[in-house]
């Protein structure tokens, strides 16, 4: 029936029947009643029952809050709440630095939302967007070992979003900001990072810009292209196309010709240092071309060139498909679905935490995008996510390039 089959696993087994429990993919509802009407036709088999695994994964939600140390005893509850707990808040008054080693705040990241660009499914405001807010979370603290904390901000005002924001920053060591529509997402991290003392990170914009840049240098050495010296074309210039952009301009020190519909986009992406330009000449022009525009099928196969290194990153469907793009001649070609945010912010916040950074630079997404490129196995375009060296290796190297890029302090509230 054109599905794909997941794990099979056995529930029971007996004398006269077995039950198995069989995981189906399907592309959307009308595929998997298809799939059902079929399985009910087959002779000797009966359908106990359906079960949709993704939404009985979320029942109760993702995460929860529990103590580190139980309260078992009366001394437990002396020394961890009154009168015990007196003597360290005391203590923080005096030396507010101890916050940071007495308290969760020197572990803490909050990760704020309107839900107003929730993945591709446009504004669905903050409270359909929390799925997707609690998956980070419980990614980032798998794979970083920091706590990531929720928060649906209800307003899609940019001055009002950041005054709430403000208000509770004190509680977290870092910021990061999640599916906030453009170009409210820029004003917003901007205005965040003058006024906080702590590293603010939209995950859009940095964190798809350093996977990006990774899988785009692994890509040049297995196409044998110098990407230093490489024109570079970038159709898409929405919060992930103008950083990748922008970013991929700080690592080879050249210009990225770039092309968007949106004529706001296009000014700003000048003044990141751009050029300006349109598909039909980035295509024709550039040996590298990465695209995030949302629009599934917007780079034909005849516009493709030989030895083109395409990154056509739209999920879940790319501008051009891989093999199309192979077959038409690129030397390389892949899509969003193997360029996983998941490789860069677990590593890229924890880094900037222990570094004690007061703010992202450049520097920093470079030195993350080196870290994941030198942990790619050979003749693959990036690391599996999953493994947790990938993630220490970027941390460390984000400290070492806060560190000397004279962005840290003492901690402060």
């Amino acid at each position: 029936m054109g599905a794909d089959i997941g794990d099979i696993s056995t529930v029971s087994y007996g004398e006269l029947h077995n039950i198995r429990d069989i995981t189906i993919i399907a592309n959307d509802e009308d595929h998997l009643s298809a799939i059902v009407s079929a399985v009910r036709k087959v002779p000797n088999v009966e359908l106990e029952a359906i079960i949709d695994e993704v939404m009985e994964i979320h029942r109760g939600g993702k995460l929860k809050i529990e103590p580190k140390k139980p309260v078992e005893t009366i001394e437990d509850l002396r020394k961890i709440y009154t009168p015990g707990v007196a003597s360290v808040c005391r203590a923080i008054k005096e030396n507010i630095q101890l916050a940071q080693t007495h308290t969760t705040i020197g572990k803490t990241v909050g990760l704020i939302t309107n839900g107003s660009r929730v993945l591709g499914l446009g504004n669905l405001g903050p409270v359909a967007s929390m799925p997707v807010m609690e998956g980070k979370a419980a990614l980032c603290n798998q794979f970083s070992g920091l706590h990531m904390i929720p928060i649906l901000v209800d307003t899609l005002d940019p001055t009002l979003f950041v005054s709430s924001v403000l208000t509770i920053a004190k509680t977290f060591s870092a910021i990061q900001l999640e599916d906030i529509q453009t170009p409210s997402c820029y004003a917003i991290e901007e205005e965040l990072d003058k006024k906080l003392k702590i590293p603010v990170f939209h995950d859009d914009q940095h964190g798809t810009a350093t996977v990006a840049l990774a899988a785009l240098i692994n890509a040049s050495r297995m196409a044998k292209l110098d990407l230093k010296k490489a024109i570079i074309g970038q159709v898409g210039l929405g919060a992930a196309g103008s950083a990748i952009a922008r970013l991929i301009m700080k690592y080879t020190g050249g210009k990225v010709l770039g092309a968007d519909l949106n004529e706001e986009a296009t000014k700003r992406f000048k003044k990141l240092g751009g050029e300006v330009s349109d598909l039909k000449t980035i295509m024709k022009e550039c040996q590298v071309v990465i695209a995030t525009t949302g629009l599934p099928g917007v780079i034909k196969s005849e516009f493709v060139q030989k030895g083109q290194i395409i990154l056509a990153l739209s999920n879940p469907f790319p501008e051009i498909r891989s093999d199309d793009a192979l077959k038409a001649g690129a030397a390389f070609a892949t899509d969003g679905s193997r360029v996983n945010n998941l490789l860069g912010f677990p590593g890229i916040l924890k880094g900037s935490v222990e570094a004690k950074a007061t703010h992202f630079v450049p520097e920093m997404f470079v030195a993350a995008a080196e870290a994941i490129v030198a942990q790619t196995p050979v003749d693959e375009v990036i690391p599996d996510p999953l493994n947790p060296q990938v993630h220490l290796a970027v941390a460390r190297s984000v400290t070492k390039a806060a560190i000397h890029a004279r962005v840290t302090q003492d901690f402060e509230i």
